[in-house]
C-alpha cells in the first residue's frame, strides 16, 4: 500500500490535526506529513482541492480520503486495535467521552484556543467556557483510569482527543484539581506529543491573512 499521507495545519494552533497525528503514531502507522499553513491567501483553495470539506486534517492512503479527525483515528483504530481499549464496555464508554470532546465544548473552544507559542497566563473565561471546564473534569474523573494513568488505562484515541485540551489548561493556567492536573502533566509529557510540541514552538509563518 501506498504510505498515506497526513495533511495538517501549523502545529503551533491545530488541535484538530494534533489528534490524528498523535493516533497514527500510536499505531506504529508509516506515514508522510504535509504541513499546510493556515490563515494564509492560497490556504481556502489548497485544503478545497484536498477534499469537500476544506478543512485539516486530511489523511489521504490510495483511493481512500479522510477529512474528519475522528475519522482519521477510527481508520488507525482499524491498523491497530489497540488505540481503543479491548473490553467492549469500556471501548464504549472511551468512544462516548471522545465524542463528546469532538462535538462540543465551544465556549472552551472560543476562549481557550490552543497555541503553543502564546506565553502562559490567565485570560477571561466566559461563564460556558467554565461550564466546559467542569464538564470536562466531570468525565474525566469517571473514567477508570488504571496503572499508566491515561483515561482508560493504556493510552488510548480518548487521550489523544483531550491531548489539546491539556495544552489549553497549561497555557491560560488554569487551576486544576490534583488529580486532573496529574493527567495534564502525563499528557505533555509523552515523547510522541513532545516531538509535536518541539516542532510548533519552532515554527515561523506569514501573519494571518484576512
Amino acid at each position: 500500500m501506498t504510505k498515506p499521507v497526513l495533511h495538517i495545519g501549523n502545529k503551533r494552533l491545530s488541535s484538530w490535526s494534533l489528534r490524528p497525528w498523535l493516533a497514527l503514531k500510536k499505531a506504529g502507522i508509516d506515514f508522510t506529513e504535509n504541513l499546510i499553513p493556515l490563515d494564509q491567501p492560497d490556504t481556502r483553495e489548497t485544503l478545497k482541492a484536498l477534499s469537500p470539506a476544506g478543512t485539516v486534517p486530511v489523511l489521504q492512503a490510495g483511493e481512500l480520503t479522510l477529512w474528519d479527525s475522528l475519522a482519521i483515528c477510527e481508520w488507525a483504530a482499524e491498523q491497530a486495535p489497540t488505540l481503543w481499549p479491548a473490553d467492549p464496555a469500556l471501548r464504549a464508554h472511551a468512544r462516548a467521552v471522545t465524542a463528546s470532546m469532538h462535538s462540543g465544548f465551544g465556549g472552551l473552544r472560543r476562549d481557550l484556543s490552543m497555541d503553543l507559542q502564546r506565553p502562559v497566563g490567565g485570560t477571561d473565561v466566559s461563564v460556558q467556557a467554565w461550564q466546559d471546564i467542569e464538564t470536562i473534569l466531570a468525565m474525566w474523573a469517571a473514567c477508570p483510569k488504571g496503572g499508566d494513568g491515561f483515561l482508560f488505562g493504556a493510552w488510548s484515541i480518548a487521550d489523544a482527543f483531550y491531548t489539546p485540551v491539556a495544552t489549553r489548561f497549561r497555557t491560560y493556567a488554569i487551576e486544576l484539581p490534583d488529580a486532573a492536573q496529574a493527567y495534564v502533566d502525563l499528557l505533555l509529557s509523552d515523547p510522541d506529543y513532545r516531538a509535536w510540541e518541539d516542532a510548533g514552538l519552532a515554527e515561523t509563518f506569514d501573519a494571518p491573512f484576512h
